[in-house]
């Protein structure tokens, strides 16, 4: 079957070259359509693990694929929870070891994740029509880094479609946003609750 394909010819490099850059890189701004800020699963494949996987190769995973959140499936797919980089690193573990009393090599995502009771996701319908300062906004007001989105209008199907990143949403405006909140992610909220 590779034998259809005729190979492509290769030019030896000589002179100055460069390396081309994202046009789009700093064309961003707080007035830009939200949408062009959002990971949209429906184009990219989400990054997904299991309730039962070790915290470690969660990390590991992360690191690997250069992403700071994993969303937790279940075995039917249907979402779990949420795990952060934060919640990895954070105290969130070390809390956990001090109360089960067991090693860190042992902590699951299913024990340090944001289960699915404690998420909210904004609406898709609702990010169509908003900016990448609105998505700024609701991230900051929140305390959170992450933000998921929801296509809750399909019967009886409601789908994960999308997520907001605060890194990824600096990245594309070319700026650091200095979050006005203390917590800054789904472990301190969580951790927050708990303590009220």
């Amino acid at each position: 079957m590779l034998n259809e394909y005729k190979s492509l010819a290769a030019q030896h490099l000589t002179g100055t070259v460069h390396i081309s850059k994202p046009a789009s890189s700093n064309s961003v701004t707080f007035d830009s359509p939200a949408m062009e800020v959002m990971t949209d699963l429906r184009k990219i494949p989400a990054a997904v693990i299991t309730p039962e996987t070790t915290m470690e190769i969660a990390n590991t995973y992360m690191m690997q694929r250069g992403i700071r959140t994993l969303l937790v499936l279940h075995g039917d797919d249907s979402l779990a929870g949420i795990i952060t980089a934060t919640d990895i690193l954070g105290e969130k573990p070390m809390r956990f070891i001090q109360e089960r009393g067991v090693k860190h090599n042992e902590i699951l995502v299913m024990d340090i994740m944001t289960p699915f009771e404690k998420l909210e996701a904004i609406s898709l319908a609702e990010v169509m029509h908003a900016r990448v300062g609105n998505i700024v906004s609701s991230l900051r007001d929140s305390g959170r880094l992450h933000a998921l989105v929801i296509d809750d209008q399909i019967i009886n199907l409601p789908r994960i479609c999308g997520i907001f990143s605060w890194t990824q949403i600096e990245k594309q405006l070319g700026t650091v946003i200095v979050p006005t909140n203390v917590a800054k992610s789904f472990a301190e909220i969580e951790s927050a609750l708990i303590a009220s």
